[in-house]
């Protein structure tokens, strides 16, 4: 269970003397609230490139700290916010390094304090000054119409869990084991008993029945039920409307719950033709939206409903809804409808 390890406070660009002492989660597994107040005076008086640190935290013995670009960490993101999230403990204990997981999102209600909603995630070993960048961490235009801005205010969630430090292995201690997303994903790449074969767009995958049919009630009926397809084992299944891409994804998802992101091959032919980076994700999105409702992957279905809704904008509204009404997509059906009623005539 994730312990409190105190808010931030940034007001007219910079942090209130109210919440500048060090907050303890007592624990190796807390969270930290940064609430930006007057969020566009603060853009207006910050410029690119220059941060606002939060006030520290503890989390796992370790002190940690968020800084907040408005206007994003260098001129090449300058239309982004930035994040970089630090540990930074006393002097002596500079040359020691922690392992952690780090996990950042917008919130602005307290239901969606949990893993499907996470924007950022990763693992990483923090030593010295090293520090998890989160460079674009989301548009600001985007941010400015989206329902994250509520009365002019931002509020920033940053989960931490440290796993061990360099300290463990010296005083023996036992280090954590994989968690269960990496066993199963290793399962996965190494198609160890794997004995279902798909074809997808003239690539083969492999997986595992018993996997796929607890995941998706589609693979159920395809793999068990009255859907049953093939008569043996060795019988390829043909997946047709779909890329390869987006099928290896929603494989990734079945097996390791996280979500998947585009892969850097993908990104670099995006900017040799000349694409958005946000038009990219958008249909990346979509892609990943259709196929979790075409086999009943509620998960990964909720999170790009989620992430659909944070990049709603008067553009992509309308496009947006017409995909939520044609896939069933309640939720963010409601937060298109919410996004309309407030805007302008």
């Amino acid at each position: 269970m994730s312990s409190f390890a105190g808010i931030t406070l940034l007001a007219e660009g910079d942090l209130s003397p109210s919440t500048a002492d060090d907050v303890d989660a007592g624990t190796d597994y807390g969270y930290h609230l940064l609430v930006v107040q007057d969020y566009l005076l603060t853009k207006e008086l910050t410029p690119s490139g220059r941060g606002i640190c939060s006030r520290a935290f503890v989390v796992g013995g370790h002190t940690w700290y968020i800084e907040y670009y408005p206007n994003g960490e260098s001129s090449k993101c300058a239309d982004y916010i930035s994040l970089h999230v630090s540990v930074l403990d006393n002097d002596e204990d500079y040359q020691k390094t922690v392992k952690a997981k780090v996990c950042v999102s917008l919130i602005d209600q307290v239901e969606k304090h949990k893993p499907m909603y996470i924007r950022g995630t990763g693992t990483r070993t923090f030593g010295g000054y090293a520090f998890m960048r989160l460079d674009k961490f989301m548009k600001k235009d985007v941010l400015e119409e989206s329902v994250n801005l509520k009365g002019n205010c931002l509020t920033i969630r940053c989960d931490i869990m440290v796993l061990n430090t360099d300290d463990d292995d010296a005083n023996g201690d036992e280090v954590l084991p994989p968690d269960v997303r990496h066993q199963f994903n290793s399962l996965l790449q190494n198609k160890v008993g794997a004995d279902v074969t798909f074809e997808v767009s003239g690539e083969t995958f492999v997986a595992h029945r018993c996997v796929l049919a607890a995941r998706s009630t589609v693979f159920m009926a395809q793999l068990f039920g009255p859907m049953k397809e093939g008569t043996t084992r060795s019988a390829i299944i043909q997946i047709k409307d779909m890329e390869a891409k987006v099928f290896k994804a929603l494989l990734s998802f079945i097996y390791t719950d996280s979500f998947p992101e585009m892969e850097e091959e993908d990104k670099a032919q995006v900017v040799e033709k000349g694409q958005e980076e946000d038009e990219m994700r958008l249909q990346w999105l979509q892609d990943l939206l259709v196929a979790a409702d075409r086999y009943d992957v509620q998960g990964l279905k909720f999170i790009c409903e989620k992430q659909f809704s944070e990049r709603l904008g008067v553009s992509s509204v309308m496009s947006t809804l017409a995909l939520a009404e044609q896939h069933r997509c309640w939720w963010l059906k409601g937060a298109c409808f919410k996004y309309l009623q407030v805007q302008p005539p």
